[in-house]
């Protein structure tokens, strides 16, 4: 169903991996060891947005501070900020070089900051702490372009921050495992971590309080990600709320010869199966390039729970960001 647009008023203010089976503080953090066997699933029961049920715009068409296409997004849902991040301009797909861009709820740019040497920011998290955002992303960037541990820092617009930064507290989650991301459900205050581990892609969810003070030693669930049967293979974001993980798959029009295939699919966090889709999704079909790229959630401050899903737009060299929710659970 085509994307439509009610009135977002100040009271909203209340990848690429195959699928398959298989402030900062200054001080390093790492974590507990994890063998391979599957961890205790253990998060509680939630509601779950209904894929099938209409997108809605939150904005269309809104410069970023560099002119990459977008890549992943995050609301700090108690400061009530995005920041959306991005390749910077002129860097090498593998040199890990990011744009962090903050937004208001109309798209207007606040402010910006750069990263080096951090990875590909198919997602990002962010944790509220008094009147700071703390951001957590992937860092220590591979010869791939992604990064091979994660770190949180203190959002600060206007600077720069290298992956050898003082600034940064770095955490290793499981022995072993790289190309980490990592999203954040800000309702329940977890930390979602994806990661490579001999030769599979897992999930594991973590205590957000826990996670950053260094303890990956006791996830609420951990599994290896299922083979989905999307149109797609490109894996273009994630994120969780409650007891499911919501993936997003698809390629540009001019991947895919205008070929519709962005698609989310619900994952039951206890039991690592599909519990709907994938779902064929036509938010901002009109849109000229329209590449999926990331997924976030936020509550309104009169309670409603969003799913966000991404868009990029626009011509090389002047590349626009576009947001869309979904707001119906079952």
């Amino acid at each position: 169903m085509s994307s439509s647009t009610p009135s977002h008023s100040p009271a909203f203010l209340s990848r690429r991996n195959l699928l398959r089976a298989g402030g900062g503080l200054g001080l390093a953090a790492v974590g507990l060891g994890l063998g391979t066997g599957a961890a205790s699933a253990a998060v509680p029961a939630s509601s779950r947005f209904d894929l099938t049920e209409p997108s809605y715009d939150l904005f269309r068409g809104k410069t970023l501070h560099d002119s990459t296409v977008q890549q992943g997004f995050v609301f700090d849902n108690v400061n009530r900020r995005l920041f959306v991040v991005q390749r910077r301009d002129g860097s090498s797909e593998t040199a890990g070089d990011l744009c962090v861009t903050q937004l208001d709820f109309d798209g207007n740019q606040v402010g910006y900051m750069h990263l080096a040497g951090f990875g590909h920011g198919v997602s990002i998290g962010a944790q509220a702490v008094g009147t700071s955002t703390y951001l957590w992303t992937e860092t220590d960037t591979s010869g791939s372009g992604y990064g091979t541990r994660l770190a949180r820092f203190r959002f600060t617009s206007g600077t720069t921050l290298t992956n050898t930064s003082s600034a940064l507290t770095k955490y290793t989650p499981v022995a072993g495992a790289t190309s980490y991301t990592c999203a954040t459900d800000p309702v329940n205050n977890r930390l979602i971590v994806r990661y490579l581990l001999d030769g599979d892609r897992y999930i594991s969810v973590h205590s957000l309080s826990a996670a950053a003070a260094g303890d990956f030693g006791n996830p609420l669930a951990r599994f290896v990600m299922p083979t989905l049967d999307t149109a797609s293979s490109v894996f273009q974001g994630y994120t969780a709320y409650g007891q499911y993980l919501y993936v997003l798959t698809g390629t540009s029009y001019e991947a895919n010869g205008n070929i519709v295939d962005s698609e989310v699919t619900a994952i039951d966090l206890n039991t690592g199966k599909v519990a709907q889709g994938p779902v064929l999704t036509k938010a901002g079909s009109t849109l000229t390039f329209r590449e999926p790229e990331g997924l976030a959630i936020y509550q309104t401050a009169a309670g409603e729970v969003r799913l966000f899903l991404g868009f990029a737009s626009g011509e090389a060299g002047d590349r626009r960001s576009n947001l869309f929710y979904k707001n119906a659970l079952v």
